[in-house]
């Protein structure tokens, strides 16, 4: 290969490292919706956050077990503060089918298509929950942005 083609051919792998790092999900970037600072045994319970589900980038690109089409910022922040035996139960309600994406104090990914209840909602349940920072995303499955609830509970998904 000659040295032009070596050279041209990494700035076309440096421009689609750099395209991709563009596509990624900013989990530090303000939420759409706000944030919630929930503490084991909050109330109301569930917190319920009015979202509209749905974004530009594909949420398969974090993780293979990932479905939707998300936003870069992430819809709800909820910083909680673990203490007891209670499950902490992240879900969606919403007449559209909608996924859901949560990057959890740990730095990992969890992603739940169709987990929850009335089949085209999902939910995530962390059965010894974490105390920390929970980046939350609303994806919708079609692509369509969709009115939707996020729920937040210790008892039950919604």
């Amino acid at each position: 290969m000659t040295s032009i083609k070596r050279f041209l051919a990494a700035g076309v792998a440096l421009l689609a490292v750099a395209a991709g790092a563009a596509q990624a999900q900013d989990f530090n970037a303000a939420p759409n919706y706000g944030t919630l600072n929930l503490t084991t045994g909050f109330s109301p319970d569930p917190a319920v956050v009015n979202v509209t589900a749905g974004g530009e980038l594909n949420a398969a690109n974090l993780s293979s077990s990932c479905r939707g089409s998300i936003s870069n910022a992430p819809d709800v922040r909820l910083n909680f503060r673990a203490g007891s035996s209670l499950p902490l139960i992240i879900s969606v309600a919403s007449s559209a089918d909608t996924t859901l994406v949560v990057n959890g104090p740990d730095g990992s990914w969890y992603c739940d298509d169709d987990g929850g209840v009335n089949g085209l909602n999902p939910a995530l349940r962390f059965n010894s929950p974490m105390s920390g920072r929970y980046e939350i995303w609303v994806g919708s499955y079609g692509g369509d942005l969709a009115a939707s609830q996020l729920h937040v509970s210790e008892v039950s998904s919604q």
